[in-house]
């Protein structure tokens, strides 16, 4: 699976108006987010013609396994080499069947692999941010997409599942070289993850405590999490996550267009 260092996180309903120009800029990957299926996928890589797409990510609770194992043999039949499965577990704020985490991520694998035509090990991947689901991201998959993290937090899962597996964290970013007015929308953006608890847990597990999560964040929090400035403070800030260990970042540009295509191409200037 070919992703590059650099790729590019975005809500699938954003569309594909940009995908022939995150091609074209070079970036490796597409991650589509927004809880997409295997089929949501298609117009992605149908408008491309070497990027590879990913799921970031399909939750699990909203699919059944024999189902989605059936949907990636024929986009893996269409597109071979070019589709990467990312599943994920959710959280309990979003979905009210919400049990044994681990077991039921356990599962779906069980299910990826029980069908007919299974789904590679190396052609899907997990959403895991603690210890044990990322020994079972290590066990079961690829390696990990972690979201909504910190480059100790990358350092952490690259020693968790070891030197072979994928580690590719999503990174927001705000292309602002005026910190204020870069804060708000990191926070406008940081606001629906501070209520989730699953990523509040995993900060407060990496140096944060409850008033860094009050008030859509503190600016020790926003700026760890999400990092702004010009172009090269960007690079430089996606660089320490790289340098932590990540083999591939995806980067979501906040604040500037839908899609943000200039950020695109602005940090593409420095990083590709």
């Amino acid at each position: 699976m070919r992703l590059g260092q650099i790729g590019i996180w975005m809500p699938r309903r954003l569309g594909t108006a940009a995908v022939r120009e995150i091609e074209r800029l070079g970036y490796g990957a597409l991650w589509l987010g927004g809880s997409p299926s295997v089929d949501d996928a298609r117009p992605f890589l149908e408008a491309s013609s070497t990027l590879t797409v990913a799921t970031g990510i399909l939750n699990v609770w909203q699919h059944d396994p024999a189902s989605v194992a059936a949907a990636h043999a024929e986009v893996r039949s269409a597109f071979p080499g070019r589709f990467l499965l990312g599943v994920g577990i959710g959280h309990p704020e979003a979905t009210s069947d919400y049990r044994q985490p681990l077991k039921t991520m356990r599962e779906f694998f069980d299910g990826l692999d029980a069908g007919p035509q299974p789904v590679p090990r190396d052609e899907r991947v997990a959403a895991a941010l603690g210890p044990k689901m990322l020994d079972l991201a290590a066990e079961r998959s690829l390696g990990t997409h972690p979201y909504f993290t910190t480059p100790d937090h990358t350092r952490f899962a690259r020693e968790r599942v070891g030197p072979e597996r994928l580690v590719a964290p999503e990174v927001a970013v705000v292309v602002e070289e005026d910190p204020e007015q870069a804060r708000v929308i990191a926070r406008s953006y940081a606001t629906v993850y501070l209520g989730l608890s699953n990523y509040t847990n995993n900060l407060l597990r990496f140096g944060f405590n409850e008033r860094d999560l009050a008030d859509g964040g503190s600016d020790r929090l926003v700026d760890a999490v999400i990092p702004h400035g010009s172009p090269q403070a960007i690079a430089d800030a996606v660089h320490t996550h790289l340098d932590a260990g990540a083999d591939h970042v995806c980067l979501q540009p906040l604040g500037h267009g839908s899609p943000p295509v200039d950020d695109y191409r602005a940090l593409a200037g420095t990083l590709l």
